[in-house]
C-alpha cells in the first residue's frame, strides 16, 4: 500500500495560495489550513487524515470520482465536502474558490469514537459526501478557524472542545463505525469461531494437526488448545473427528463410494473410517446407507468420540 500523505504535503498535488494555517499551533489531532484555488483537475492521493472541505467564497462546479464512482455537483459558501482517509479521489472543478481544509486525525477520530460508543473501533470511514450543507459542519469549522489567528485564552482546549463536538457530528450523521468484536476471556470470538471452523471445512481431507490450527489463529498450541476446549467444550482432536463422522455421514446418501468418502473426510483409509463410525455409530458405514437392509442402532443418532458427543451435536454459530 502506497504511503498515506499528510496535510502538509498535499500543495504537491493540488497546488494552491495558503490563505490561514494551524501549523505550528501545536493542536492535538487536529489542523487547518485554508487556500486559494484556480480551477483544476487532479488526483489526490490517499490521505493520512480525514478531511473536511468547507467553501468560503466561489461558486464552481464540481465533479469528484471516489471508489469508482463519479459525483457531480456545485459547491459554493455553505458547502462542505468530506473525504474518508486512505482513499485516492479525483477532483475536477472549474472556477476559482476559497476552502478551508479541516484535518482531523484517525487516533482523536477512534478515540472519540471509543468513548461514545464504550466499544473498541475495528475501523472508520467518512460516507462519501461532496456537497453537505449542515450548520454544525460550517460551524465548527468556522470556530476552528478563527482559532489560528492566536492571541486568544486556552486556544488549545477551546479547539479540542470543537473538535470533540466536530467529531461527535460526523459519527452520528456521516461515519461508517466498525465496532472490534470483543473476544471473550479465554475463548475464542465469534468471528474467530467462524475462521477456525471454515479452515477445518476446507481442510479436511488431509492430515490437520494441533500446530495447523494453532497457527491459523496466530498462537501456541498449548494455548490455542486452552481456547479451543474452553470454547467448543472438547479437545480440537476430538472436534475435528467429529467434523469427518459427520460430513462421512452425509455422503453416504450420495453415490460415492465408501473408499472415495473416507479419503474425503481425511480419514486414513476406508478401515479406518469403518472402525471410527462403530465406536461412534455402533455400525458400519454401510449400514447407514440409505436402503441398506441392516438397521443401524437407535443410538447412532448422535455420534461419540472420546472427547464426548460432537458429530451430530457441532457447536452452532
Amino acid at each position: 500500500m502506497a504511503e498515506l500523505v499528510a496535510p502538509e504535503d498535499l500543495p504537491k498535488f493540488v497546488p494552491g495560495r495558503i490563505i490561514a494555517q494551524s501549523d505550528g499551533l501545536n493542536w492535538n489531532g487536529v489542523g487547518l489550513r485554508s487556500y486559494a484555488y484556480h480551477g483544476q483537475d487532479v488526483e489526490v492521493p490517499a490521505m493520512r487524515d480525514f478531511m473536511l472541505v468547507r467553501y468560503r467564497s466561489g461558486v464552481t462546479p464540481m465533479e469528484r470520482r471516489f471508489a469508482g464512482n463519479w459525483t457531480r455537483t456545485t459547491c459554493g459558501p455553505g458547502v462542505v465536502s468530506l473525504l474518508t482517509r486512505s482513499q485516492i479521489s479525483h477532483w475536477h472543478w472549474t472556477e476559482d474558490v476559497e476552502v478551508t481544509h479541516v484535518y482531523l486525525q484517525p487516533g482523536l477520530v477512534s478515540r472519540i469514537a471509543e468513548d461514545v460508543t464504550g466499544r473498541r473501533i475495528e475501523d472508520i470511514a467518512l460516507a462519501d459526501i461532496l456537497r453537505a450543507e449542515d450548520p454544525v459542519l460550517n460551524a465548527c469549522i468556522d470556530a476552528i478557524h478563527l482559532e489560528t489567528t492566536g492571541g486568544s485564552v486556552g486556544t488549545t482546549l477551546y479547539v479540542d472542545a470543537v473538535a470533540q463536538q466536530l467529531v461527535i457530528h460526523l459519527l452520528r450523521r456521516y461515519a461508517n463505525v466498525v465496532v472490534r468484536e470483543e473476544r471473550p476471556r479465554g475463548e475464542f470470538s465469534l468471528a474467530e469461531r467462524r475462521c477456525l471452523q471454515a479452515f477445518i471445512a476446507e481442510n479436511l481431507s488431509r492430515t490437520l494437526t494441533l500446530d495447523d490450527m494453532a497457527r491459523t489463529m496466530k498462537m501456541s498450541p498449548r494455548t490455542f488448545a486452552r481456547y479451543f476446549h474452553r470454547t467448543f467444550g472438547v479437545a480440537p482432536y476430538a472436534y475435528v473427528q467429529g467434523v469427518r463422522l459427520a460430513q462421512a455421514r452425509d455422503l453416504l446418501k450420495g453415490a460415492e463410494s465408501l473408499k472415495e468418502i473416507a479419503h474425503r473426510c481425511g480419514f486414513s483409509d476406508q478401515a479406518h473410517m469403518t472402525r471410527q463410525f462403530g465406536r461412534a455409530f455402533g455400525c458400519t458405514p454401510a449400514a447407514l446407507r440409505p436402503g441398506s437392509r441392516t438397521d443401524p442402532p437407535t443410538s447412532s443418532a448422535v455420534p461419540r468420540t472420546s472427547g464426548g458427543p460432537v458429530a451430530g451435536a457441532l457447536p452452532r454459530l
